[in-house]
């Protein structure tokens, strides 16, 4: 079964963002080059996680002798993107994703694959597909920083349990002393 690979090299704008509001948000990593748009919805956590492991590759870099790959300690001002997301039709939600670094064009790399459609019944899919996007670390460091924004942007959690508080009430897991 052949995959439908959506590939962006050099994106115009690799963002995360959401629509909706904090409680019930859906959270969509979306990339475009010219006219070209993917949004593909992902899951809270796997935003925060890659946000996390992207700057944590990049530090890493940092420590390389000389920076040959000019990694940058913090976001590029010019690179700040705080715009709503363009599109919100989505290609597939994400299930699987993958990271990682490729020296040759100094390029963080991200892969997003569907939530496999684990339905019995189900005829095979004709054709899978998946997201990859390759950006350059200014880029990178600017993408963990506003999905670090957008992921803090949520409900508030408790002190005591650590589970997000709703603006209607939250019973708390953890009795008070």
């Amino acid at each position: 079964m052949p995959t439908r690979i959506h590939e962006f090299s050099w994106p115009d704008r690799v963002v995360v963002g959401v629509i909706g509001l904090p409680g019930d948000r859906t959270f969509y990593l979306q990339v475009r080059t010219g006219k070209e748009i993917v949004s593909v919805v992902l899951e809270k956590q796997q935003a925060a996680q890659l946000a996390e492991n992207i700057d944590d590759i990049l530090d890493q870099l940092l420590t390389v002798d000389g920076n040959p790959f000019s990694i940058p300690t913090g976001t590029p001002i010019e690179l700040v993107d705080n715009d709503p997301l363009e599109d919100d039709q989505e290609q597939f939600r994400t299930g699987a994703m993958s990271l990682g670094w490729d020296p040759s064009t100094s390029q963080i790399v991200i892969e997003a694959h569907p939530i496999p459609d684990e339905d019995p019944d189900a005829a095979p899919a004709q054709e899978t597909e998946m997201l990859r996007v390759r950006m350059p670390v200014g880029t990178a460091r600017a993408f963990a920083k506003r999905t670090r924004e957008i992921v803090d942007a949520g409900r508030p959690m408790c002190t005591l349990c650590g589970y997000p508080m709703d603006a209607d009430g939250h019973t708390c897991t953890i009795p008070e002393n």
